[in-house]
Parts: C-alpha cells; structure tokens; sequence
C-alpha cells in the first residue's frame, strides 16, 4: 500500500500499513502531543493572559462611579471635540472606562510606569476593547464590571479600538489614554 496511489482493494484498512505511512503518522501523532502540552505550558508559563476580575452590575451604580471618577481628577477637555473631559486620577486608583454607541468615555491621561485598575463596561450592547499599540483584548459586556491591571510601559498616546461590531457607526467607536 502507498500513501500517493489509492488502494488497490476496496477494503482497505485490513492492509498493512506501509513505513512512510506510519513515519506520517508516528511524526503527527508527537506533533499533536507537543502543542498539546505546550499549550498548558504557555498557559501557566506564558504572559499573555491578562489577570482580571469580572463582576456583575448596573449601568446606572457603573456610570454613577465613572461620573464620580471625572468629577474629582477632570484636568481639561479635549483639544478635538471640546466635549470629552481628560481625567488624571493618581497612580493606583481605579479608574473605569464606559463604552456606548459610538464612543469610549472619558479620555485618561495615566503616569508612566504607574499601576492603575482599569474597570471596563458597556451601558448598551457588547463593544471590544482593544488598546492599540498593546495587545490588550477584552470583550466589554453590558451589566459585567472586567477588571484589568494595567502599567503603561511606554509613554505616547494609546489607541482604544472597539473590535465587536455593535451597529452603523462601529468603525467611529475609538478612544484615547494618555501616558506621560
């Protein structure tokens, strides 16, 4: 039996298998084994989960929090659209982030090298949070509170892409953060 021909009889798993054949499948068979265990390893191992918290809540105790939070540390608004607030809260705080048709609120301006808590939430539909140029990749879900740890390595602007499409003006759902 050859593993380019077709078999010669029609009850073909009766025949013996040919060496090439089982080279094949012997070379599969350890392939198979070692991103098996390799995806445990990189699981436990690796650093590209993120170690957040997920809570149930409101829209209404959510946005009553984030309003808090821009009351207290708004230093300016936005140079582009005069509307969004700029919120500087201290190093460690928990800051939250609100996403609704078509926009993230507010905008933050962070510390480099300081740890905040990044609290995210959806007042309507499911948005995607993806902070650009970070591989931060989270699906924000009305009613839950995802909390992440975050630490800006690197001070610039940073991008917040909605990823989920969530209706007309999706491609327009972009966001800001700040590090200096």
């Amino acid at each position: 039996m050859s593993a380019i021909l077709p078999p010669a009889e029609r009850v073909w798993w009766n025949q013996p298998i040919d060496k090439l054949e089982f080279t094949w499948i012997a070379i599969s068979l350890v392939w198979a084994l070692t991103m098996f265990v390799m995806m445990i390893w990189w699981h436990l191992k690796g650093d590209q989960n993120l170690a957040n918290e997920t809570y149930r809540t409101t829209p209404d105790v959510y946005m009553s929090k984030a309003q808090a939070v821009v009351d207290k540390y708004t230093v300016r608004t936005d140079a582009t659209d005069q509307q969004t607030p700029v919120v500087a809260p201290p190093a460690g705080s928990d800051i939250y982030l609100v996403a609704r048709l078509w926009s993230w609120w507010p905008i933050y301006e962070l510390e480099h090298g300081k740890t905040y808590k990044l609290h995210l939430s959806s007042m309507d539909y499911m948005h995607g949070f993806s902070l650009q140029p970070q591989n931060i990749n989270i699906e924000v879900h009305p009613k839950y509170d995802h909390v992440i740890k975050i630490t800006p390595n690197l001070a610039g602007t940073y991008s917040i892409v909605c990823n989920e499409y969530c209706g007309i003006n999706h491609h327009t759902m972009a966001g800001r953060i700040y590090v200096k």
